[in-house]
């Protein structure tokens, strides 16, 4: 009997809606990862997404495409990521998931990877640029294999038909992305991605939904959880992790004030 997936879990018991926030490996400092992590777990952080650096992050925004760089700059890989990662499951109880592009995956080996992200703990994976019929046809097998859940995005744009298929291959929760702009670019949510969020709604999915992009602070998260199972922080962490004077308590107080706890 393998043990439920942990995103699984999550998603069956949440009382409250679901944070997932997003962080670049190795930044602001290459030895970072972890102090974040744990940040974010002490904070109530329902589930944290890890972004793997790579140097052409098509669907970021500036933000999260400068920390790629400065991770980059300091050594940061794939490997290297794994290295720092392999007592993460002594102090992080919460789902892990991988983000990044298929690339650098594609360099250390998909077996390879998928059986490393076993080893350390990761939960899922979320690879934008990787087609469905691909992972179905190639790599569904070897994730299954491992455990892992491969988290697919939708947009505006995506047809129902699109949506329906997503919903068949999805396991986790489907990855809303709230309007076809690069990551970060605007806040709040329009009247235009509440008809689409409802569009969704009323398409009765077996997966639940997470909203992406857009979500900053606590009244974007509320707003985005009215329409979706929770939602999903990634620029505006990142820049707090640029900015942050004392790491720690600053990630903490960031996670409390999103969940609406302090």
């Amino acid at each position: 009997m393998t043990r439920m997936n942990r995103i699984t879990k999550l998603f069956a018991e949440a009382k409250e809606p679901i944070l997932n926030v997003y962080a670049t490996a190795g930044y602001p400092n290459f030895g970072d990862t972890m102090t974040v992590l744990n940040a974010l777990q002490e904070g109530g952080v329902d589930i944290i997404e890890i972004g793997m650096p790579y140097s052409d992050p098509v669907a970021d925004g500036e933000t999260i495409q400068q920390s790629n760089q400065v991770a980059l700059d300091q050594g940061m890989s794939v490997s290297l990521l794994f290295e720092q990662l392999k007592t993460m499951r002594e102090t992080v109880t919460v789902p892990v998931l991988l983000m990044g592009y298929i690339n650098p995956v594609l360099q250390y080996g998909v077996e390879a990877f998928c059986k490393k992200c076993a080893e350390v703990g990761v939960d899922g994976l979320i690879l934008p640029d990787l087609p469905m019929a691909e992972y179905e046809s190639e790599y569904q097998e070897i994730f299954e294999q491992y455990g892992l859940y491969n988290i697919f995005l939708i947009t505006p744009q995506t047809t129902d038909a699109r949506i329906a298929q997503v919903d068949a291959i999805s396991k986790g929760f489907i990855y809303m992305v709230s309007s076809a702009s690069t990551t970060g670019a605007k806040t709040g949510i329009s009247n235009d991605q509440e008809v689409y969020f409802n569009r969704i709604n009323a398409m009765q999915l077996k997966n639940p939904r997470l909203i992406g992009f857009g979500i900053s602070d606590r009244a974007s998260f509320v707003k985005a959880s009215e329409s979706a199972a929770g939602a999903i922080i990634g620029s505006a962490f990142v820049k707090l992790l640029g900015n942050a004077q004392d790491l720690h308590s600053e990630i903490v107080g960031f996670v409390k004030s999103i969940k609406g706890k302090n």
